[in-house]
């Protein structure tokens, strides 16, 4: 199967390509990266890299949580003009197959438990609550402390920052676009995705990169909050695997199907800057107390979908993962 990789040349873009070859695939890159011109917000860039393509991985986007909201417009425009442009070229080049790669953040905060109303979702966290050092989001009935549990891909979507409106979008745009041609879509919503190659010195770069950099530097690695939000760290060479996956699934045509796309063995941020500090021999983290509006608490997933259904596993363990990346 020839396969356009659009961010072919990123973090998990890389990963993906280097999985398809060794399935016996051709991997085509499209990544400004490589080639300035091959933008996928160009029609006639979009146009040439999908001659004699047989599906699309749809990896090119703006990521992370932004600066400010000055950094709206070139998040749009990336993410969401960019897989309308891409989706339109699809269309006229008759390409009926594309797996999206979807983003965790399109849930807001995860699932959450009150002992007296069962399964509620709260409300975004109050800069007061945060100024304060209150993290834990209360129960928007009774106030009572929550406990977090694990969101599966039926959760109603609720993005809470720009980035994550513009995963949202994606994933409506390529539901219209199956809708219309009778095409497959996939959109593997990522959790924290970690491993070789991740990107570093950039305010864009996940959590991870940004503790693995602060040691490199010999530097505490910072920890916001408390340290104690949790999150799902997924290996980048697990995710490439499922991108692969997902690509040979014979996936039925006319709608897009959401994946978690997690380990499904949560752990908090405190413990990922801990393990990576202790692999490197690095200064112990500083837990800090700042925050950033449009982070949430606690999101971690169930994967059981994408297990059961596209036969995926993850392979590399959080420990095995960490001591690489160090």
């Amino acid at each position: 199967m020839r396969v356009l990789v659009t961010g072919g040349a990123g973090f998990i873009g890389s990963h993906i390509v280097s999985a398809l070859t060794a399935r016996g695939h051709e991997p085509v890159v499209m990544d400004t990266g490589l080639v300035p011109a091959d933008d996928v917000r160009d029609p006639e860039a979009v146009a040439r890299a999908l001659k004699g393509v047989d599906a699309v991985c749809h990896q090119a986007a703006m990521v992370g949580l932004g600066k400010e909201f000055a950094d709206a417009p070139a998040y749009v425009a990336c993410n969401d003009l960019g897989t309308a442009v891409l989706l339109a070229g699809m269309h006229e080049a008759g390409v009926r197959t594309l797996v999206l790669a979807g983003s965790m953040v399109v849930y807001g905060e995860g699932r959450y438990d009150c002992p007296a109303h069962g399964p509620v979702r709260p409300g975004p966290r109050e800069p007061r609550a945060l100024e304060a050092g209150r993290f834990e989001p209360p129960c928007p009935c009774c106030g009572r402390e929550l406990t977090p549990g694990l969101v599966d891909e039926d959760a109603p979507l609720d993005p809470r920052n720009v980035y994550a409106a513009t995963k949202v979008a994606q994933e409506h745009l390529a539901a219209s676009w199956a809708r219309a041609t009778g095409g497959s879509a996939v959109a593997l919503r990522y959790h924290n995705v970690y491993g070789p190659g991740m990107p570093r010195n950039t305010p864009y770069a996940g959590v991870a990169s940004f503790f693995r950099s602060a040691l490199a530097r010999g530097e505490a690695p910072q920890v916001f909050e408390d340290g104690r939000q949790r999150r799902d760290f997924v290996h980048v060479r697990d995710v490439a695997k499922a991108n692969v996956l997902a690509l040979e699934a014979d996936s039925p045509g006319g709608g897009l199907r959401a994946y978690n796309c997690g380990s499904d063995s949560p752990r908090t941020i405190g413990e990922l800057a801990c393990a990576l500090a202790a692999a490197c021999g690095g200064p112990e983290p500083v837990v800090t107390g700042e925050y950033r509006l449009g982070d949430v608490r606690h999101v971690t997933a169930t994967s059981r979908r994408l297990r059961e259904e596209v036969g995926w596993r993850p392979a590399v363990g959080f420990a095995e993962g960490v001591a690489e990346m160090a």
